[in-house]
């Protein structure tokens, strides 16, 4: 039941970074949010003061919000604030553990910096930035003033920033003060020996060491925990969902975040009664649909939105060439001879794919047009809708091929496929509940007649 509700006013990245008087030239371009300054209302919960709680993110990779083509589907920026939301902020720490974007495309920029903004607005104590991200950050010209939005480490050291390896937060609570203390390393340029460098012991609080690492090899794991230094070992993910690597109730908990933002991890700390080790329960929380939407977040994804289309990115996308001359004809260009095939088409979703697109204004995004039309990465395939309208939607050259010589000699030269393997689109990220179930989709694509059917047979 909520309690209060409190308004917190958090600057944008384009004032701190103005304010900080740092070099902005390169992220004019990308960081343009249409309001001065951003409110995230804060449901304030009873407050337990024998707990923090540690919430930890990581390997976002681009997934700014869920595909949204099926429902069900884990993940979305503008879903966290009701999950870290659920403790006070002074008994909690949020923790990213890096890898904001996939790759370094035009579109990836982009990307990188809305997580940038998000993380701001959502409050996060400490960002760990890879290699990736220390990269991306230089090329938007944020690396020199990123420690003016949030904590950040790092292990990456071919910079010139100088970013620390660990961030430590105290919590007084009723049993005593605990020092939570997240670090960085990296194993392949430093010998593991050195990880007793980076903790040293404090006196007269209780204290919990957590370590990120670039690689988990057995071997490493083993040697951190002859160590007894470290109570909590984050590695990289390997999976979207996390996992809990280690032995219940053994030190360290070992532990991956998984991957596109599906899941946040929550990991309790209780102070110990007996002067021992703090204790730790590590749990995942799915970050479901249910979730009420933070609004200043989901206006960051209407910037996001704007700025792909200023990019005009749809344009910009590589083309290949299509084997020995053939060329998309579209759709239409079947229906003479397929009628009954193309009536039964028409009545189905995927004769209506693009415009689902443009009912949440994502017509210009190449990463989610690409599955809603025929042929956009191939010469002759669609470039737009007043340019190639007779290629939008899920046509028939997307499972048989490109149609020009089939139609040109009159079905002679015949078509491919037909394709019986949707994985290019229907991903786990796209569509989530399509592993499995691939009959019960198929059903749902039956535009054919039946060659046993009682009207077939003669």
């Amino acid at each position: 039941m909520l309690r209060l509700v409190t308004c917190i006013c958090v600057l944008t990245p384009l004032e701190i970074l103005a304010k900080a008087n740092k070099k902005v030239a390169g992220v004019l371009f990308l960081t343009g949010l249409t309001f001065a300054g951003s409110c995230i209302l804060v449901s304030k919960p009873a407050l337990n003061t024998d707990v923090v709680t540690v919430f930890l993110t990581g390997n976002e990779l681009g997934a700014l919000i869920p595909c949204g083509c099926s429902g069900g589907q884990l993940g979305g920026l503008d879903r966290r604030p009701a999950v870290f939301n659920s403790v006070p902020a002074q008994r909690r720490l949020i923790v990213d553990t890096g890898l904001f974007v996939e790759g370094d495309g035009e579109q990836d920029l982009i990307k990188f910096d809305i997580v940038f903004q998000a993380f701001s607005l959502m409050g996060y104590d400490l960002v760990n930035l890879a290699e990736e991200d220390i990269k991306a950050a230089e090329n938007l010209g944020l690396l020199d003033s990123i420690g003016s939005v949030f904590n950040a480490i790092t292990s990456y050291r071919p910079t010139d920033s100088n970013l620390p390896t660990k961030f430590t937060k105290k919590f007084p609570l009723k049993g005593g003060t605990i020092a939570v203390t997240v670090a960085v390393f990296d194993v392949e340029s430093a010998p593991i020996e050195q990880i007793g460098n980076v903790f040293p012991p404090r006196a007269g609080v209780q204290t919990v060491n957590i370590l990120i690492l670039n690689r988990c090899a057995p071997g490493i794991i083993n040697s951190i925990t002859k160590n007894e230094i470290v109570d909590c070992l984050i590695c990289p993910a390997e999976s979207d969902e996390p996992a809990l690597l280690s032995a219940r109730g053994k030190r360290p908990l070992v532990i991956s975040v998984g991957r596109f933002g599906r899941y946040i991890c929550k990991l309790e700390i209780k102070p110990s009664q007996d002067k021992g080790k703090p204790q730790l329960s590590f749990s995942p929380i799915p970050v479901k649909e249910v979730l009420k939407p933070d609004k200043t977040l989901v206006d960051l994804y209407k910037d996001y939105q704007q700025l792909v289309k200023g990019a005009n990115l749809l344009e910009k996308i590589p083309r290949f060439s299509l084997p020995d001359g053939l060329e998309y004809t579209g759709t239409e260009s079947c229906k003479d001879c397929h009628q009954y095939e193309y009536d039964k088409w028409s009545t189905q979703s995927h004769a209506h794919a693009y415009e689902t697109l443009k009912s949440v204004d994502s017509e210009l995004d190449p990463e989610c047009v690409v599955c809603h039309v025929v042929g956009l990465k191939y010469e002759s395939g669609f470039v737009s809708e007043e340019e190639t309208g007779h290629l939008k939607d899920v046509g028939c050259e997307i499972c048989h091929g490109p149609g020009s010589a089939h139609n040109e000699t009159m079905g002679k030269a015949e078509t491919t496929g037909p394709k019986l393997d949707c994985t290019d689109c229907h991903t786990p990220e796209n569509s989530g509940n399509y592993a499995g179930n691939e009959e019960h989709y198929f059903e749902k694509i039956v535009h054919w007649r039946e060659p046993m059917a009682p009207g077939n047979v003669k």
